[in-house]
């Protein structure tokens, strides 16, 4: 449709041209001309972005952003700053295997399912506008496609994601004790083949797929991590694990469901690798080795029987717990009652092996060493719990098998970056207050705010308490402390 005339005559700025739109045309926008380009030996001119638009007989030019930019004056602080100044080495690692772009939009996403438990990734891009991240890394792109696009291109190129494992597992020291363990996470995709009914579906009611933790006990962090079908056994993925994970220093203390003997191939092929594990109850070992007749009392615990004894080129560790022994049986006589058929037989033979526990390394040590290292497994439990419960991490979310390694590479980083937080909480007396999530949700609380377009940023007022848990936290600088003023009127002279 051909402009009117008086509309072309109105001033507007060089290089620009009017077109209609609307209904019928009737009103006009303002376009600017930013080149031309060649067609058919014939210069044709490229038009821009619109720039303003006629109304009334005038220009109206469209207000410029400024130097405010187009997101919010309002920002989540704390959280996003203290998850940074904790994790930042680890956007370091991620560069070493990915470009920019890619690094820094796994490191964003791992950062914001921390910050914010169990936001969705469509709610990613938001929750990064929202939050300091965006001043700290401009212009990276979590939009619900290019997440989704993310986890498939990382788990097309899931060697890149084991180099990454492997440099973790390379620097941890020959001494380090690594706990190993597995969980089961819901998965109800049809299209991938990691989705399977576990052991437990039959009391879950759903599918899973099986998440392997390596977590440093010294370093008090996860190593590395993978996943596998959930209708596979941890016994079954162990070995693969270990190699595909570089894991080759350090001394792995594991569970019954990894037994050295379904690794013993890696352990041969690594000197400097070590296990401690536990071996059935009713394993031959136990008898040819008479395990269950104790030495002496373990140092340093009341209550606890010992012994220590060489089975082959492995060294055997044994213990009975007096006050677990006797809880034992106690709940197998309540059972036995419950169920009408008490006998006092089965109960002879299984009173000598209630409390025990009986502990296999290719590694000498105190029998008090060996008790230690093993009685901490439970912080492994430490970190299903919050890799489920205070992650949000129980259901993977995505469909594909390439978007589910994806995705838990993801989760693997934020589960480094929670037991980070865990320890700051700790070492500053955080949590000797507050449970982890009420920090989390304190630190959400302090924000920043820019007043005008010509002045910075600056902390919203927050109430003292929430002050002082920024102080203790690093994230503001403590108050100068004021001198002691004396009491009461100074002495008068004798004079």
């Amino acid at each position: 449709m051909a402009i009117p005339k008086d509309i072309l005559e109105i001033e507007r700025p060089r290089n620009t041209v009017v077109y209609s739109y609307g209904k019928g045309g009737t009103k006009y926008a303002v376009k600017k001309r930013v080149g031309c380009r060649r067609v058919n030996g014939r210069n044709l001119p490229v038009n821009g972005p619109t720039i303003g638009h006629i109304v009334g007989g005038a220009y109206v030019p469209i207000p410029e952003k400024g130097i405010m930019g187009a997101g919010p004056d309002l920002k989540d602080w704390a959280n996003a700053s203290l998850a940074d100044s904790l994790f930042r080495d680890v956007l370091g690692e991620l560069r070493a295997e990915y470009d920019e772009a890619t690094a820094e939009k796994v490191y964003a996403s791992s950062i914001l399912r921390v910050i914010y438990p169990d936001i969705a990734d469509y709610e990613l891009q938001s929750a990064y506008q929202n939050c300091w991240l965006s001043e700290l890394y401009p212009g990276v792109a979590l939009s619900k496609n290019t997440v989704s696009s993310l986890w498939d291109s990382l788990g097309k190129k899931c060697s890149r994601i084991m180099s990454f494992m492997k440099a973790r597992a390379g620097r941890v020291s020959m001494g380090s004790r690594l706990l190993l363990d597995g969980t089961l996470k819901s998965d109800e995709s049809r299209v991938n083949s990691l989705s399977d009914f576990s052991r437990k579906a039959r009391l879950k009611g759903s599918r899973d797929i099986s998440v392997l933790f390596a977590f440093d006990l010294d370093r008090k962090e996860p190593v590395c991590s993978m996943c596998y079908p959930g209708n596979m056994l941890d016994v079954t993925s162990y070995a693969d694990f270990v190699r595909k994970c570089g894991i080759t220093k350090g001394v792995i203390v594991a569970d019954k469901g990894f037994p050295s003997s379904a690794a013993e191939a890696e352990f041969r092929a690594n000197p400097d690798l070590h296990y401690l594990n536990p071996i059935k109850r009713n394993s031959k070992t136990i008898g040819a080795n008479s395990m269950l007749s104790f030495d002496g009392v373990l140092p340093g615990h009341d209550g606890v029987l010992f012994k220590k004894a060489k089975s082959g080129k492995a060294w055997l560790y044994s213990y009975r717990d007096l006050g677990l022994a006797a809880k034992e049986e106690s709940d197998f006589v309540a059972r036995a009652q419950k169920s009408g058929g008490y006998d006092d037989s089965k109960l002879r033979g299984k009173r000598e092996s209630f409390g025990t526990m009986v502990l296999e390394s290719d590694l000498e040590m105190s029998a008090e060493q060996a008790y230690d290292a093993y009685s901490e497994r439970w912080e492994i439990e430490t970190v299903m719990r919050y890799y489920k419960h205070a992650c949000g991490f129980d259901e993977t979310r995505v469909q594909s098998d390439y978007s589910v390694y994806g995705s838990e590479f993801c989760d693997f980083l934020s589960t480094v970056l929670t037991f980070r937080l865990l320890k700051a909480f700790g070492s500053s007396g955080a949590s000797d207050r507050f449970t982890y999530g009420r920090i989390i949700k304190k630190l959400e609380r302090a924000k920043m705010v820019r007043a005008s377009a010509k002045s910075g940023w600056e902390l919203v007022r927050t109430n003292p308490s929430d002050v002082e848990l920024l102080q203790s936290l690093g994230l503001l600088p403590k108050d100068p402390e004021q001198p002691k003023r004396k009491r009461g009127r100074p002495k008068k002279s004798a004079a």
